[in-house]
């Protein structure tokens, strides 16, 4: 009998914890809000990133290090 209580205590334990959301349990935010600044987007900083590698290596090949 007493294992009977002690079931329906961790059932309410359960129950009264924090619930997270049903997809992604909570790690990810979206924010619906516009920001004032500058929009970037991904396929812009993909090319930015390489372009600046690139000028870099290319630098680095014609004006070698002393």
């Amino acid at each position: 009998m007493s294992s009977r209580k002690t079931d329906s205590k961790k059932k309410k334990k359960k129950k009264e914890g924090i619930s997270t959301p049903p997809m992604g349990a909570g790690l990810l935010v979206f924010y619906e809000e516009e920001t004032p600044g500058i929009k970037v987007t991904p396929g812009f900083v993909f090319l930015f990133t390489f372009g600046l590698i690139f000028t870099v290596l290319i630098l680095w090949f014609l004006v070698p290090p002393s």
